[in-house]
């Protein structure tokens, strides 16, 4: 069943004849309605560059095997849900943050929880962001997201004991200079877990196995280790295993025109056949804790 909330997201959950299962499936970027006066001046086409184009629809199966699918309605370009709430490059300010802030490395190259540039050389905006306006963007779009998905990660583990929590995203076939593997060709899906720290490396090389014998280019933790959704919710000594997955774009879509490809249905395909091995494999993990 779809619905969406507040606006701003929209929520997959199985149906009543499908027997629940602790696994939650997000996609932060899948997004691209802006709100009406937001001040960005950036050509469409860059940023659609931005867009983690129709990966709520590639993994669009997750109800059938009993997960929930959380998809974000607005752009990451707007307010980045993968980003720490104080990830704010001060110089976009009017002016100063009441707290301290924290600007994480990919903020210094344009990227934090507000985008300071689409594409290198492609700012944003033209001047200074109020305070005011940032917060209106946390409190309406950035919160209920988290909101919500912390409301289904905290059920499911209160529920089964342990919950398995995918973060999906897409990649731009090369890097650019806004990235630290510029002119660098990407695999074709990296799965990241902080290095261990937000899920079992178990159940890490296990997805990437999946992928791997499907015939797909796999990397764990490189180039991308993993980011703010991920380190909020993986805990894995408490039965919370939270992964980045990211898949390589011209897989699926062609990234001049925004269209998805031939490859579009082998790939959402393939996506569902992991579900549904993802579905076995979390059946016997928590087996034991329904039977103590």
């Amino acid at each position: 069943m779809m619905k969406s909330i507040t606006g701003v997201l929209n929520l997959t959950t199985p149906s009543s004849q499908i027997p629940a299962i602790p696994v939650v499936i997000d996609s932060p970027h899948s997004g691209m309605e802006y709100p009406a006066n937001s001040g960005i001046i950036a050509d469409t086409n860059s940023l659609r560059t931005t867009w983690d184009a129709f990966v709520d629809e590639l993994w669009g199966s997750a109800h059938s095997i009993g997960a929930s699918l959380l998809a974000a309605r607005f752009p990451r370009s707007y307010i980045d849900p993968n980003r720490a709430p104080d990830d704010i490059d001060a110089g976009l300010l009017d002016q100063p943050w009441p707290v301290p802030l924290n600007p994480s490395a990919a903020c210094g190259r344009g990227m934090g929880l507000i985008r300071t540039n689409a594409l290198p050389g492609v700012p944003m905006y033209e001047g200074k962001i109020s305070i005011g306006e940032i917060q209106h963007r946390l409190d309406d779009f950035y919160n209920p997201y988290h909101g919500q998905l912390r409301s289904l990660v905290n059920h499911a583990h209160e529920q089964f004991g342990s919950v398995w929590h995918i973060d999906c995203h897409s990649m731009k076939s090369v890097g650019n200079g806004m990235n630290i593997d510029n002119g660098i060709e990407r695999p074709d899906f990296v799965i990241s877990d902080l290095k261990g720290k937000s899920a079992s490396s178990s159940f890490t090389s296990w997805v990437a196995e999946q992928f791997s014998q499907m015939g797909y280019v796999t990397s764990i933790n490189s180039p991308y280790e993993g980011a703010h959704i991920v380190r909020s919710y993986g805990v894995p000594s408490e039965g919370r295993h939270s992964i980045q997955v990211e898949i390589k774009r011209s897989l699926y879509m062609d990234e001049t025109t925004f269209e998805k490809n031939s490859g579009f249905e082998k790939l959402q395909n393939n996506i569902q056949r992991f579900l549904q091995l993802l579905q076995k494999y979390v059946e016997t993990q928590v087996q034991p804790q329904k039977e103590s």
